[in-house]
């Protein structure tokens, strides 16, 4: 069978294609082309690399169409089938002879051989010469943006210029404006059995049908439309001998039943299907409007951001038979999520099934290293365990990780089916790589998780395993193939003559870092964990005695700063005997996160703080904070100074601790700290913890229950069971003190000696701008200068330049959206409908707004 089909992703050895109604099939690397396929033996045969040999990823890109051909459908162990496909020109245009060819002709072709004049290309005709001359590919070349030539087994729309000899030799063009332009006709002698998708042709209504449509072709051929490709924008205008453009999709090799689309993307060869917002990926939608059901095939609703979305029977209930079909009439309401996206139909794949709502991960990105994930033994294999965790997600655990010993005999420990808690090594979303732990020591750790040399902090104690055992001593693995030693001497405390006969490969150990170079990639460790601490950063201050002054926790001061560290500020305090010094960490600088980076970066050594409270006070280590709602709670006495205060029901304000995959830890000021687990974070569905929270976010949580034996205590962070009664005031409250910092940093800016500063503090969103366009960019996006914004970069989106040609040098008009202070970016519209409702809002309110009185940056 013939399909049409869209690149979905590039593998090492796969394309993974996209297909009409929702399928997906592969294509292996030995079927892209004869040429291909001789160069890949031939690397094999000789042992070494060939310089001509390209890989998938250098010739293919996913949304890119091409003409498949199925070769084999095999059922696989889960039950589900296989589609192997095939983009080799000599199966897909099999139908095609010499003789058949004519000028104006769409056909597949792959690159075989580079000439000096241009590129012979294989059509899969016998006996047919094709070439394409330098001059018709150099603009396809250009916008491709891969390299100055074609590749050999890139597969290409070629459109036939001239045909010579009957058929034996033929000039091709791969230029974007004559493939695009390209519309198959009666004079070029198509027929049932050389007829290719992907073709363009001018199509008459027959009949209208509330499943899809019948149309007439080349003059003597009927084709099918489907629902799913109907123009959604004309679904319900179609009548009869109406007559349009129409793409073929499929053509069976049997009934010779032909499908074709309505669908704007498909009706110009060498364009891309519309792609999914890679954040709508997994998204719960909590209103999906039924617009059709029907009760062969499943149901199209109408997601919140108006897309059209398809849900197949399986998935609209939990099996058929709770399946009630009046639950789906036009306009009911049902919650869903976006499993897939299929490329082809231009339509997200929905389930209305709880277990998938509600599911943890449904996709490789959902998974972090360090998450601890259940999933059943899928098959046992000589290199490890395959572990299924979800439908769509496996993973494997290798022979060394199946137990904290070496098993030597893992399937009598292990039975396929059984339920296993891993936790997870290693995780690559675009090769789909899944490497997971079943020791034990690993997955019950409490340890922070080493998964980056960035992360590696001299004095951090974490778990690793052992992965060779020398005489020089240790090499240990953590997360992420993150790798260091352990020197000969820091094996103990102890002398070990021969470290292979104490330390074995696999064995979990606990590790201290001493030293790490990220760059190099170098990691010094050391398992003498009692004989060393974490090194103190070192300060140029005062003698000990003079920092002996106690601040109870609470206490207003006024400080000065003295160093600004990557971490915060260090600050010395105002009015103190002697010279008492004391930090501010970065996210105690603001309650809004996005503020404390740039009060940060606004604030300079010598700068006066005033009413800074102290949180903590360990002796020579003081730590203050500028949290305006946390010093309210500890002022207003809405605080508990120990776990014995702590009742549940209770509204304490605090700052995020540490963000897990399984919840969010808060502190509360004198030091008590409670966990909001994952369920307990949002009113929304939670897929990761660290899309909803950050370090040091200021939070008002309420106390769900408290374990006085374990002092743990269980919070609740959904807005809705944190607010004390008056939202709206406590809104107001909380945008009146951001409003309050946007003016404090905007003041700071503007005493500033750079213009561009000055600038920055002068532009609010929402003031009109008298702008000049300075270029145009290839995705329609374009830059702007101008004197009130030198210095700054100043651009607008495809989206905000709206309908407009712009023209390098040409004046307008825009609407200031976004002021980004740190990277001095400024974000502007020319949307007509946002201008003119700026001019109606000055012409109502007059004097009484100005500029300096409108929301500033949100950055």
């Amino acid at each position: 069978m013939l399909l049409l089909g869209c690149i979905k992703e590039v593998s090492e050895y796969e394309l993974v294609i996209s297909l009409p109604n929702g399928l997906s099939g592969f294509v292996p690397v030995t079927q892209i082309s004869d040429a291909y396929s001789k160069m890949l033996s031939k690397e094999v045969a000789q042992g070494e690399l060939l310089e001509d040999l390209n890989s998938l990823s250098d010739m293919y890109s996913p949304g890119t169409l091409v003409r498949c051909i199925v070769t084999s459908v095999e059922k696989r162990a889960d039950g589900r089938r296989s589609i192997k496909l095939s983009i080799d020109p000599k199966k897909v245009n099999k139908g095609l002879n010499s003789s058949a060819l004519a000028s104006g002709m769409l056909l597949s072709g792959s690159v075989s051989s580079m000439e000096d004049h241009g590129y012979l290309i294989d059509i899969g005709v016998g006996g047919t010469h094709a070439f394409l001359p330098h001059q018709k590919a150099q603009n396809y070349i250009k916008a491709l943006k891969r390299g100055p030539d074609l590749k050999i087994g890139q597969n290409l729309n070629c459109v036939i210029v001239e045909v010579k000899n009957e058929g034996r030799v033929v000039r091709l063009s791969i230029d974007r404006s004559d493939v695009a332009a390209s519309l198959a006709t009666e004079r070029q002698n198509w027929t049932l059995s050389n007829l290719l998708p992907g073709l363009v042709v001018k199509a008459r209504v027959q009949k209208v049908a509330p499943l899809g449509m019948k149309l007439s072709f080349l003059s003597s051929f009927t084709g099918i439309v489907d629902f799913m490709h109907m123009d959604p924008e004309k679904s319900m205008n179609y009548s009869q001998d109406q007559v349009m453009k129409a793409c073929i999709l499929s053509v069976h090799p049997t009934s010779k039943v032909v499908r074709l689309t309505l669908r704007q993307a498909f009706l110009h060869p060498g364009g891309s299907p519309n792609q999914l917002a890679s954040d709508r990926m997994g998204a719960v939608v909590e209103e999906s409007t039924v617009k059709a059901f029907y009760k062969q095939f499943g149901a199209i609703f109408e997601l919140d951001d108006g897309a059209l979305a398809f849900a197949r029977l399986k998935h609209l209930s939990k099996n058929r038979k709770c399946l009630k079909p009046l639950a789906f009439k036009a306009g009911c309401k049902h919650k869903c999520r976006i499993i897939d996206y299929s490329l082809m139909d231009e339509m997200c794949i929905v389930s209305l099934k709880y277990h998938i709502i509600e599911a943890r991960f449904l996709q490789y990105q959902d998974i972090h290293t360090g998450d601890v994930v259940q999933g059943k033994v899928f098959a046992l294999k000589p290199i490890g365990m395959q572990v299924k965790v979800t439908d769509g997600i496996k993973g494997l655990v290798p022979f060394l990780h199946l137990a904290d010993v070496i098993l030597k005999q893992p399937e009598k420990k292990y039975n396929i089916g059984d339920e296993v808690r891993c936790r997870v090594l290693e995780c690559n979303p675009e090769g789909k790589k899944l490497i997971l732990t079943l020791k034990k020591s690993l997955v019950q750790s409490k340890l922070p998780v080493l998964s980056s040399y960035e992360d590696a902090k001299p004095g951090l104690i974490t778990h690793g395993f052992v992965v060779c055992a020398r005489e020089f001593g240790c090499i240990v693995k953590f997360y992420n193939d993150v790798k260091g030693l352990v020197p000969k001497n820091e094996l103990s405390s102890e002398p070990i003559a021969c470290p292979d006969k104490v330390f074995h490969e696999g064995q979990v150990v606990k590790a201290m870092v001493l030293k790490c170079e990220p760059q190099q990639e170098r990691l010094l460790l050391s398992f003498r964990l009692s004989s060393k601490s974490a090194p103190e950063d070192k300060t140029e201050c005062s003698p000990k005695k003079k920092q002996e002054v106690k601040y109870p926790i609470g206490q207003m001061v006024d400080v000065k700063v003295l160093k600004k560290k990557d971490n915060g500020l260090e600050v010395s305090i105002l009015e103190s005997e002697g010279n008492v010094i004391a930090s501010i960490p970065m996210v105690h600088l603001s309650d809004f996160v996005a503020n404390c980076k740039l009060l940060w970066h606004c604030l300079q050594e010598g700068d006066v703080l005033p009413r800074v409270m102290c949180l903590s006070d360990k002796g020579e280590h003081i730590i203050l904070s500028r949290k305006s709602a946390v010093i309210s709670a500890v002022q207003e006495e809405q605080v508990v100074r120990s776990f014995s205060e702590i009742q549940p029901g209770m509204l304490l304000t605090g700052y995020v601790r540490n963000v897990m995959p399984f919840g969010v830890f808060v502190e509360f000021p004198f030091g008590v700290t409670g966990l909001a687990p994952k369920v307990s974070m949002s009113d929304k569905f939670v897929t990761d913890t660290k899309d909803h929270f950050e370090v040091g976010q200021t939070v008002i949580a309420k106390v769900m229950s408290i374990d006085e034996e374990k002092q743990r205590v269980l919070l609740n962070l959904k807005v809705s069971e944190c607010s004390s009664g008056d939202s709206a005031a406590e809104s107001f409250a909380l945008l009146n003190q951001y409003f309050k910092e946007m003016k404090e940093i905007r003041n700071v800016l503007r005493r500033g000696e750079p213009s561009a500063a000055r600038g920055l503090s002068e532009l609010v969103p929402g003031q009109e701008l008298q702008l000049v366009v300075q270029d145009v960019k290839e995705d329609g996006s374009a830059l702007f200068s101008g004197s009130c914004v030198t210095g700054l970069t100043v651009t607008a989106t495809r989206y905000h330049v709206g309908d407009k040609n712009l023209v390098p040098g040409e004046k307008t008009k825009a609407l200031v959206l976004h002021v980004d202070v740190l990277t001095s970016k400024v974000y502007v519209s020319l949307q007509e409908e946002l201008l003119k409702r700026r001019a109606k809002q000055v012409c109502v309110h007059g004097s009484q707004r100005t500029p300096s009185t409108l929301p500033s940056c949100s950055t």
